[in-house]
């Protein structure tokens, strides 16, 4: 039987901590439901990807806040594969630039701050810290197609967050898949773990480059009850 690794909470200790979170839960669900519309209308249905900037900063203290919030999402057994490499200065620009299509480098190069949203396919070697009741590494060491698969999967669902959370943080977002994840690796991830997945614009958006919002498949193109 697998033993619990050593900052695992049990006994007393645990219980209160369910409790604090179950009540953390049920507080939160009394003061609010639902998001209000405008809320929805800023995270999702009306919000869009920019292309084009305003000559503007963004902080760090938002970016590290705009993380925080990402990483509270679920992940599969709370892997948290997902790396976040936030490209700043002109020199990592010019280096990242050697992996985009031409269409998307200006996109790129005004935006001020562009993020390579990548995953640790190593990830499991964290989960004594990041699932410590249970020690989960047995069912991701020397298994490496499962551990990619994992990466991949959780490492997306981050992504997404990632892009919800900046919205909601008052950014603007445009997401790029219009590069080669093989260059970008050479470049920034030789000799490592890691994995890029896509890229991602960040900053407050120039509307004047918007056109009219694409449509959507509805519902009974999209969904079925089974």
């Amino acid at each position: 039987m697998m033993t619990a690794p050593s900052n695992a909470p049990t006994g007393e200790a645990l219980a209160k901590l369910r409790a604090e979170a179950q009540e953390t839960v049920r507080e939160l669900r009394s003061r609010i439901e639902t998001l209000h519309d405008d809320a929805i209308d800023l995270i999702l249905r009306n919000a869009r990807s920019h292309y084009a900037w305003q000559d503007r900063p963004v902080s760090r203290e938002v970016l590290k806040t705009i993380y925080e919030i990402t990483a509270a999402g679920p992940t599969s057994m709370n892997t948290c594969p997902a790396r976040f490499f936030f490209i700043e200065s002109q020199e990592a620009k010019e280096r990242l630039a050697k992996s985009l299509k031409d269409k998307n480098i200006d996109k790129m190069m005004s935006a001020p701050a562009t993020v390579i949203i990548a995953h640790d396919v190593e990830f499991w070697k964290e989960l004594p810290y990041l699932f410590p009741h249970e020690d989960r590494r047995p069912h991701f060491e020397g298994k490496p197609e499962h551990s990619e698969i994992t990466a991949f999967r959780n490492g997306t669902l981050q992504g997404a967050y990632f892009m919800i959370a900046a919205r909601a943080m008052g950014l603007d977002v445009g997401a790029m898949s219009g590069f080669s994840n093989q260059i970008v690796d050479e470049e920034f991830f030789s000799g490592t773990t890691l994995k890029s997945n896509f890229l991602c614009n960040l900053g407050y958006a120039d509307e004047t480059a918007l056109f009219q919002k694409l449509p959507r498949l509805p519902f009974e193109a999209a969904c079925q009850f089974l």
